[in-house]
This record gives structure tokens, C-alpha cells and sequence, in this order.
């Protein structure tokens, strides 16, 4: 059995065990579940039915993680990435696009996605980006892990919460500049306190050196969460996919590819494009970073497999009725479990199929923030690590570096934090008088992120 598992599974020189790839790639599973429950809600904005569309989400998980544990034999689980599915729904409600062009949109952004991996120049682009970026891409969305964590179970929230409509209006009607972006969240509620009890049981294991120490964690706060009343139970555990509400029928094959090709479109399909490979390239530096698979360049080896996959399952994502998918962040839960190896993929992918038949149950779970938040903000505390590699020291680097931290955190957005650094980075190495050190690579992706936010395209 371990020698299948070698042959089809598992890179070469790669030390693994049976339990690391068994609790890491469930502990994927648990971290990545939630959008089976997200996804849905965003996209029903664009009018997709949300019965479909949550088998669909399902559909595009299984298929996209079984793809990088076969073809990438990487620990990294494959779902409809958030942020796309945001742009979808509401990025483009102003356009009159239909939402079958919306699918069409996602399958053709896959599209070049393959071609440019082929071609090998999505891996160029990666090597036009330095060490000390990349190590900085990790920093900047540990800490966006850490925040979506605190704010979803209200350990702070937004400026606006809790006051009356009056105190928030400016001129013209308009919502007025806030003091502070964030504030403390409301502690008296006993979901808040379960999130941070979580977080210090999370936090304990993992300094214990327990293994599976994230994942054991979550159990006694569902528990609690049902003991108090706090998590909904589900009428039925069990449901057939497929069938009734949950057929596929009304959004597979619906992609409209011919009318989002046309000229007027084209912006759309550039911004997709844009934000799909910024997603892909930083999650899948950060996740490498996070399980010790980077180069002495930063870069991770043989790249251009799981960038294949991302594509393969965004193509694939279309055609069911999705949005854009791509490797997840949240697999570094599972890295730090002990994944290292397709075949925790190949277990996350799994449980995306037992998920399939028990969505009532999956949708429960995923209405307790207090269960899987701690598990958020613990993996970015650990990615934290990244910064010691971060050359502050060096001007050139720190700045790019501050710019993909502070735009990624202040603007909620990974794509935003990572364009700014792509910019950010030849001209501040061209200021320094070091511009010989660029390579072509980094000045190109630097006029795409600057038509990135000059154009708006921004999110």
C-alpha cells in the first residue's frame, strides 16, 4: 500500500506518515468546509439558484483537490476561491452581465490559465517575483486569515455596528468617514467567548506539540456550541445530491463563453484573469513556505503542476455552475497537522464527497464561527514565521513588503495587498539604483497591477 501510495502520491525525497496525511487532510476539510456554506450565499446574489450551487461548490472542491492529489501530489485543497466569487455577484452587477456569461467568464480565464502554464510563463512570471516578496505574501495573508477568524466570531467588528442610521450619515446621504475602520466586538455574547476559549485550547495543543492539535480543538467547542444552544440542529442528516433541490440541472452547461467574449467584455475577462493568477501565486507561495517545500529562491518546485490543476478546476467550476477555484489557503490547518503529500488530498477530496450526502450537517457546522475561527487565526499566527525571511533590513524589500501587508489587512482583500507589493517592488529596487537586479518578468507584472487599480479593476 505505501508504495502505491508513493508511486502516485507523494514527490520524491518527501518524508510523510500515515497519521499526518490522515488528521492533515481532514483537518483541510474542516478549515476549507465553510465554503460550502459561503460560496452559495454569494453567488445566489447573481442570481444562481443556491440549492444547485451548493452541490455545485462540492462538485468543484472534490474534483478540483482530487486533481492536485493526483497530478500535483500536493497536500492543497482545491475550492470556488472567495474574493472571485464576491466579483462575480456583485463586482459586476452593474454591468447587466447575465450569469451564465459570468460562468462563461470563468472558463475562459481557466482557459488561459492552461495555456500560460503550458507555455511555462505563469511559472516565469512567479521567478520575476523576489524571495523576500513571496516570503511576504505569507505574512500578509496568515494575518488576513487571523482577521477573518477575530471579526467572523466578533472579537472586533465594523465601525458602523451597533449605531443608529443617523450617527452614520455624511453629506449627500452618503455613509461618513469613520474615526476607526474597526472596533471591539460585542463581548458579552457567548459565541465570542467560545471563539476565544477555542483559540487559547487551539493555541495550547499546538505549543503542547499535540498533533492534530487544530483539528481537536474544534471538537469540544462544537460540542459547547450545541450544549448552549448556540448551533442549529438540522431537520435531516442526510440528503441525496443530484436529485430534487440539490439537482445540478438549472446551472451545468449553462456558461454563456460566446457572449462574454465579445470586445466590450474583455475588461471583465482581464480582471478575472488578473485577480485568478495574483490568488493562485500567493496562495500557493504561502502554503509552500508553510510546509517547508520552497526552493533557496523562494519559489516552489515544479510550480506549473498544481497552477495546472487551478485552471483545470476553474474550467471545471464553469461547466457544474461556479465560481473561479483555486488552491485554498486554509490547507496550511492541514500542513501543520502534518500533510506534505497528495494523498492528504486525496482524504480532503473524500470528505468533499461524504459532504455531498450530509449538507444539512455541513451547513450546521458551518454556522458556528466559533468552531472553525480558531483554527484561522492560530495558522495565521504560526505563518507569521515568514517574516523572518522578509529582508526589512533592506529598503527595496521592506517596501513592497509594507505594501502587501498593509493593503492586504486594511482593505480585506488578499489580491489588493499582493498587486500593491507586485507594483511596489521594481520601483522601489529602480529607485534604489538597482533596476539591473529586475528581471523582465517583475517589470511586466508590475504594469499589470497597475492596470489593476488605474483601471479599477480593483475589489
Amino acid at each position: 500500500m505505501r508504495r502505491w501510495v508513493e508511486r502516485f502520491l507523494v514527490e520524491p525525497g518527501t518524508e510523510w506518515t500515515w497519521r499526518g496525511e490522515l488528521v492533515g487532510g481532514t483537518t483541510t476539510f474542516l478549515a476549507t468546509a465553510y465554503i460550502v456554506v459561503v460560496n452559495p450565499a454569494i453567488l445566489a446574489f447573481a442570481g444562481i439558484p443556491e440549492g444547485p450551487s451548493t452541490v455545485a461548490t462540492v462538485v468543484a472542491a472534490a474534483f478540483g483537490t482530487l486533481l492536485m492529489a493526483l497530478v500535483a501530489r500536493r497536500p492543497f485543497a482545491v475550492a470556488p476561491y472567495m474574493g472571485e466569487n464576491a466579483f462575480l455577484a456583485f463586482g459586476l452587477a452593474a454591468l447587466g452581465i447575465t450569469w451564465q456569461q459570468r460562468l462563461g467568464a470563468v472558463f475562459v480565464a481557466g482557459a488561459l490559465f492552461l495555456l500560460l502554464t503550458v507555455a511555462g510563463i505563469r511559472r516565469w512570471l512567479a521567478e520575476g517575483v523576489s524571495p523576500s516578496l513571496k516570503h511576504a505574501f505569507a505574512v500578509a495573508i496568515g494575518l488576513f486569515l487571523a482577521e477573518l477568524g477575530l471579526y467572523e466570531t466578533g472579537v472586533f467588528t465594523s465601525f458602523a455596528s451597533g449605531l443608529p442610521a443617523g450617527a452614520l450619515a455624511g453629506e449627500g446621504g452618503l455613509l461618513r468617514a469613520p474615526e476607526v475602520p474597526v472596533k471591539l466586538g460585542d463581548w458579552s455574547q457567548a459565541g465570542t467567548w467560545l471563539a476565544l476559549a477555542g483559540i487559547g485550547l487551539t493555541l495550547a495543543l499546538v505549543l503542547r506539540g499535540v498533533r492534530g492539535g487544530i483539528l481537536l480543538g474544534m471538537v469540544p467547542m462544537a460540542a459547547a456550541g450545541v450544549a448552549l444552544g448556540l448551533a442549529p440542529v438540522p431537520e435531516r442528516w442526510l440528503a441525496a445530491p443530484f436529485r430534487g433541490e440539490l439537482s445540478l440541472a438549472p446551472i451545468a452547461l449553462q456558461l454563456d463563453i460566446a457572449g462574454i467574449l465579445e470586445p466590450r467584455h474583455w475588461p471583465v475577462l482581464g480582471t478575472l484573469a488578473l485577480m485568478g493568477f495574483l490568488d493562485t501565486l500567493g496562495t500557493l507561495v504561502a502554503l509552500g513556505a508553510a510546509a517547508g517545500l520552497l526552493d533557496a529562491r523562494g519559489n516552489l518546485p515544479r510550480i506549473e503542476r498544481p497552477m495546472a490543476v487551478d485552471a483545470l478546476a476553474s474550467m471545471a467550476s464553469a461547466v457544474v455552475g461556479t465560481s473561479t477555484s483555486g488552491a485554498y489557503i486554509e490547507s496550511a490547518t492541514g500542513l501543520r497537522d502534518g500533510a506534505r503529500t497528495g494523498l492528504a488530498a486525496l482524504v480532503t477530496a473524500g470528505w468533499f464527497v461524504v459532504a455531498l450526502f450530509v449538507v444539512p450537517i455541513a451547513r450546521a457546522l458551518q454556522a458556528m464561527p466559533f468552531v472553525y475561527a480558531p483554527a484561522l487565526v492560530t495558522v495565521g499566527i504560526l505563518m507569521l514565521r515568514s517574516a523572518r525571511e522578509v529582508e526589512f533590513g533592506d529598503l527595496a524589500e521592506a517596501i513592497p513588503a509594507f505594501a502587501t501587508i498593509a493593503l492586504t489587512v486594511f482593505t480585506y482583500n488578499i489580491a489588493n495587498g499582493l498587486a500593491a507589493g507586485l507594483l511596489a517592488a521594481p520601483l522601489a529596487r529602480a529607485a534604489a539604483g538597482r533596476g539591473r537586479e529586475l528581471r523582465p518578468a517583475a517589470w511586466l507584472l508590475a504594469v499589470a497591477c497597475l492596470a489593476y487599480f488605474v483601471g479599477g479593476l480593483r475589489h
